[in-house]
C-alpha cells in the first residue's frame, strides 16, 4: 500500500575508541571507508508493483479499468493513501534520488524490508518467482547504488518478501535459501549458514565499533500460525531460537565494547508480536540497554515512536487469558495516534520512508584507517500481580516472565543515554509532496519535511569555525531558509531535540502528553500519516 512516498535519511555522528578484536568473528570482507561520515539511510517497504498503471481505477490496485470518478483514478508517479502499490518509476526514482545525493553522504544503510507488492488482486496473484525477481531487482540496485563504493547494506525479511504473505515454516527452507543468494552481497560469509537457518544476521558497519542486527521478525509475528510463538515449552520453535542468536550477539557485541542498532521489519509491540516473543524481545533490550543504540522497523507506514518497558515483564492477572497474563492493550479506541499520546502520558516521571540519521563520531577525524484487524499497540498498565506468588501457579509457570532474572547492564553513560561517541544525534526526512502534479516531463522532486535538530546545531557555533564541523545535514540538502545560520524559528524543526538519546526522546514524549501542545501535536498527528488520515 502506498501510504506515502517519503524517505527517511538518518544521519548520526560517532567518536571512535580503540577496542579488542576477538577472532570470533570474521568481518564483511570489503574495502573499508577511510573517513565516517556520521550519516547513515533507513529505508523501508518500497513495495514496486510491476503491474502498476496510470490512469486505472484504485479499487483494483491500480492495475486495470479506467475509474468513472477522476479521484479514483491511479497517477502516474503513485497513489498515496491508496490501495496501490508503487510503481516502478517511483521506486527507481527515490534510488537514483539516493544515488546522486546520499550514495557519497553515509557511511551504512538499513534496509527494512517489503521490497514486493502486497497480494490484494484475486485477478493477479502473487507467485514465488514474481517475489524474488522484484527482490533481486532492487537488491542489485542497492549493491549498484551502495555496495559497490563500499557502503555496507543490511536488509531485512519482510512480510511480504514471503509466500503466501506472513508465513514463514522454520528454516533451512527454500524462502532462507533464495534470499541468502539474493542477497549475498550484504551478508557477511561467516553468517550464511545462521541465516540459512533462520535468515537473521549481523553487520560490522563500523568494524569493531558499531554492528547492525537483522532480525527475521516473521518468526515473533502473530500472523505467522505455523510457529510456536516462543513458547518457554517449545525451545526449539524458530522464534526461540533466533532470540537465543540474539543473545549471544548481544553479549559478544558487549563484551567486545561494541555498539549496535537492532533492525527488522515487522516493529515489537504486544500488538504485532506474539505475547512469550514480545517479552524475550523486550527483556534482551532492556539486558543490554548500555549496548543497543535503537531499533529500526518498518511495516506499519506510519512515522512514528514508542517505548520498550520493564512494565511488559510482569503479570498482570486475569489479563490475557491464553496469553499467560500478557500486558495485550491499552484500553483506547481511538487509534495509534490516542493510544501514543496515552502512552507518553503514563511514562514514569524520573527519565531513566525514508529518513537520513546523524551520529556523533566525535574524536574519531572521521579515520578508520583500522485489509486487516486492527491492532493495539499499547501496554497494560493495570494492577500488577506477586510475580513470586503467580510463578507457583500453573497457568504461569512455564512462561518467560517467570523465568527471566539475568542483571540488567544499565548505565547512565551509556551511548543510548548520554551524547558521546556513537549516539544517534537526530534525523531528517525528506518526502515527495504533490505526487497528483507529477508526470512524465515534470518528476516530483524530494523536499525535506522536517528534522528533529535544534536550529542552532546546523552551522557551527562561530564564524571561522566551518573548518572541522561536521554537518548533520548537508547544506544542499536543506531548504534555502535554513542554509544560513541565525535562523531562530522554522516549520522545518518541531521537536528541537538535542540528540536521539533515550532522555530526549521521553522529553519529546511528555511534550507531546501535555494537552498545551497542541500544535506540536498536530504536527506530529500530520507527520505520522503524512497528511493523511489514520486507518
Amino acid at each position: 500500500m502506498l501510504c506515502s512516498a517519503w524517505l527517511l535519511l538518518s544521519v548520526a555522528t560517532c567518536t571512535v575508541g580503540s577496542v579488542i578484536s576477538p577472532p570470533t568473528q570474521v568481518l564483511f570482507e570489503a574495502n573499508r571507508p577511510k573517513k565516517l561520515h556520521g550519516r547513515f539511510l533507513h529505508i523501508t517497504d518500497m513495495h514496486p508493483d510491476p503491474y502498476y498503471s496510470p490512469h486505472t481505477s484504485q479499487s483494483t490496485s491500480c492495475h486495470r479499468k479506467k475509474p468513472k470518478k477522476k479521484k479514483e483514478e491511479s497517477l502516474y508517479f503513485g497513489t498515496p493513501f491508496s490501495e496501490c502499490d508503487s510503481p516502478f518509476r517511483l521506486t527507481n526514482h527515490t534510488l537514483d534520488f539516493l544515488k546522486d545525493n546520499w550514495a557519497h553522504e553515509i557511511d551504512f544503510v538499513v534496509w527494512t524490508g517489503d521490497n514486493a507488492r502486497h497480494d490484494n488482486d484475486r485477478k493477479l496473484p502473487r507467485t514465488p518467482p514474481e517475489i524474488y525477481e522484484l527482490n533481486r531487482a532492487v537488491a542489485a540496485k542497492m549493491q549498484k547504488i551502495f555496495s559497490s563504493k563500499n557502503i555496507p547494506v543490511v536488509p531485512s525479511l519482510g512480510n511480504n518478501d514471503v509466500w503466501p504473505h506472513n508465513i514463514l515454516t522454520a528454516g533451512p527452507n527454500s524462502i532462507t535459501n533464495e534470499y541468502a543468494s539474493i542477497w549475498s552481497n550484504f551478508i557477511p560469509f561467516p553468517n550464511l549458514q545462521v541465516f540459512q537457518r533462520g535468515a537473521y544476521y549481523s553487520v560490522e558497519v563500523i568494524p569493531d565499533e558499531v554492528a547492525v542486527i537483522s532480525l527475521n521478525t516473521m518468526y515473533f509475528y502473530d500472523s505467522n500460525k505455523v510457529v510456536a510463538g516462543c513458547a518457554y515449552t517449545e525451545p526449539n520453535d524458530p522464534g526461540n531460537l533466533e532470540l537465543d542468536w540474539l543473545e549471544v550477539q548481544l553479549r559478544m557485541y558487549r563484551n567486545r565494547g561494541m555498539q549496535v542498532w537492532v533492525s527488522g521489519h515487522v516493529p515489537p509491540s504486544p500488538g504485532n508480536y506474539f505475547p512469550e516473543c514480545y517479552v524475550r524481545y523486550v527483556e534482551l533490550s532492556l539486558r543490554y540497554q548500555d549496548t543497543v543504540l535503537g531499533h529500526l522497523f518498518g511495516h506499519m507506514n506510519v512515522d512514528h515512536f514508542f517505548f520498550l518497558e520493564a512494565i511488559d515483564l510482569e503479570i498482570v492477572p486475569g489479563e490475557g487469558g491464553g496469553d499467560n497474563g500478557a500486558n495485550h492493550t491499552v484500553a483506547n479506541e481511538g487509534g495509534l495516534f490516542e493510544t501514543l499520546l496515552e502512552e507518553y502520558g503514563a511514562l514514569p516521571k524520573s527519565s531513566k520512508s525514508t529518513k537520513i540519521f546523524s551520529y556523533n563520531v566525535t574524536g574519531s577525524n572521521g579515520d578508520l584507517s583500522q485489509k486487516k484487524k486492527k491492532r493495539k499497540h499499547g501496554h497494560h498498565r493495570g494492577d500488577r500481580g506477586n510475580k513470586t506468588t503467580h510463578c507457583q501457579e500453573e497457568q504461569y509457570q512455564d512462561t518467560w516472565r517467570c523465568h527471566l532474572d539475568d542483571p540488567w547492564f544499565s548505565d547512565p553513560e551509556s551511548p543510548s543515554r548520554s551524547n558521546q561517541q556513537w549516539s544517534p544525534l537526530g534525523y531528517a526526512q525528506y518526502y515527495l509532496p504533490n505526487l497528483d502534479k507529477a508526470n512524465k516531463t515534470h518528476p516530483p522532486q524530494f523536499e525535506l519535511e522536517y528534522l528533529t535538530y535544534p536550529l542552532t546545531s546546523l552551522h557551527p557555533d562561530s564564524e571561522g569555525a566551518h573548518e572541522g564541523f561536521l554537518y548533520p545535514v548537508p547544506l544542499r540538502h536543506l531548504p534555502e531558509s535554513l542554509r544560513e545560520p541565525g535562523v531562530e524559528k522554522s516549520k522545518y524543526a518541531p521537536y528541537r531535540m538535542t540528540d536521539l538519546t533515550i532522555p530526549s526522546w521521553i522529553r519529546l514524549a511528555r511534550r507531546l502528553a501535555d494537552d498545551k501542545h497542541t500544535k506540536l501535536r498536530k504536527k506530529f498527528r500530520k507527520y505520522m500519516f503524512l497528511g493523511g488520515k489514520e486507518e
